[in-house]
């Protein structure tokens, strides 16, 4: 069963901002099982573990975006997680708002966390799922885009998004990702484009946002 990581930056000035879809997806995930994040015992992070599925574990890094890949490799050890069994959860820019997609490997393209983990892993061998939140126009300032509150006019859309996401989750915990994916690729017409993107926040102060 598999480690489902969360991408985010901690702190309660990141909520509601697109680089925090990981966060998100992983509490709406422990809500809807019960379950309560407490801090990892094997990383720099928070963790809850699914109560009816003890090998199933949601783990939000709480190092900052671009520290993601040591934090999901200190827990992947811990636990004793082969990388095939590692989820990975996070924003993509070049996806249009409230799409998601599900890929089984795959460059990091500029997304900071993904490119954590496949330097610090080695590997682009692992599955992620990828909500769309817009943003990657050629000229667009990427970094501010992920790290601003989502516009009015997109909240009820990446909300729907975000509960289609936890759906996927738990389509792809019963019954495998290529199920998952049939089911909850978004299609679009564009080329895929495997290129989100965000911005570095410098390792620092934090205070953890844990679901209860």
């Amino acid at each position: 069963m598999p480690l489902i990581v969360g991408l985010g930056n901690p702190g309660a000035k990141y909520q509601d901002t697109p680089h925090n879809v990981g966060f998100e997806v992983t509490g709406r995930l422990a809500r809807r099982a019960q379950a309560l994040f407490r801090r990892s015992r094997a990383a720099k992070a928070e963790e809850a573990v699914w109560p009816d599925r003890p090998r199933v574990i949601l783990l939000r890094p709480l190092s900052y975006m671009n520290l993601s890949g040591e934090v999901v490799q200190a827990a992947l050890r811990w636990h004793k997680f082969e990388i095939a069994e590692l989820l990975v959860v996070c924003d993509d820019v070049n996806l249009p708002p409230g799409h998601v997609r599900f890929r089984v490997k795959g460059g990091a393209g500029g997304q900071k966390g993904l490119l954590s983990i496949v330097e610090v892993l080695g590997t682009e061998e692992f599955s992620r799922l990828r909500i769309g939140v817009g943003g990657g126009e050629p000229g667009a300032d990427v970094a501010r885009h992920v790290l601003r509150k989502f516009p009015r006019d997109l909240r009820e859309t990446m909300s729907a998004a975000l509960e289609t996401a936890a759906d996927a989750v738990e389509c792809y915990l019963r019954d495998g990702l290529e199920t998952a994916m049939n089911r909850y690729n978004t299609r679009r017409s564009s080329p895929e484009n495997d290129n989100p993107s965000g911005g570095d926040i410098p390792p620092g102060d934090f205070s953890p946002q844990g679901d209860s």
